[in-house]
């Protein structure tokens, strides 16, 4: 639906012209608060599946932290920063929204950026029945400045391997990597935040 008037909310002329032909102002002023309510919610409907997509996406990531965290990462515990999935999320739908199926077309992979290099953590599919237009990589990144707790130096060597990491600690920063897959104009979008 496309408007192509302007509309004049409640103005005076046609206030008037409706009490010209007796219709009582309270019914006037509540049918024009009616209308003026429509008009406001499709944009407060998108702005609620927005949310409501971007807090799945969120909860998406932090599945995918705790699916890794034993098998891939080897610890028994990431700390992840407050909103840091939520900020991740935002920026996701951001990408996606120039993309002809949106986030349904996307293909997300997770990585975790380590001292010594990068881990896939997971692939995930947002849609299997949209064929994807694009790739994301988001690359979590570990915080460098998280000391070692006193309880994974005592745990070292003991019943652990010394590979095994007790507590993994993520930092506020990540990295997006947009790659357009099917477009003449195919091109590479990194977003560092």
């Amino acid at each position: 639906m496309v408007a192509t008037s302007t509309l004049k909310p409640k103005s005076s002329e046609c206030v008037s012209e409706l009490a010209d032909r007796r219709y009582d102002h309270g019914c006037i002023d509540a049918g024009l608060d009616f209308w003026d309510h429509c008009l406001d919610e499709p944009q407060r409907a998108a702005d609620a599946t927005e949310d409501r997509t971007c807090q799945q996406l969120a909860k998406m990531f932090e599945n995918c932290l705790s699916r890794a965290k034993k098998t891939t990462l080897h610890c028994s515990s990431v700390l992840v920063p407050e909103k840091l999935t939520r900020r991740i999320a935002r920026e996701v739908l951001r990408l996606a929204s120039c993309e002809p199926c949106g986030l349904r077309g996307s293909v997300l992979y997770v990585h975790l950026e380590l001292d010594k290099g990068c881990k896939q953590l997971e692939r995930i599919v947002y849609d299997a029945t949209v064929v994807p237009t694009f790739e994301l990589t988001l690359v979590f990144k570990q915080d460098g400045t998280a000391w070692p707790s006193l309880r994974d130096f005592l745990f070292m060597g003991t019943c652990f391997a010394p590979t095994f990491r007790h507590t993994l600690k993520l930092s506020p920063g990540f990295r997006l990597v947009k790659k357009k897959l099917y477009s003449s104009s195919a091109g590479t979008v990194i977003e560092e935040c």
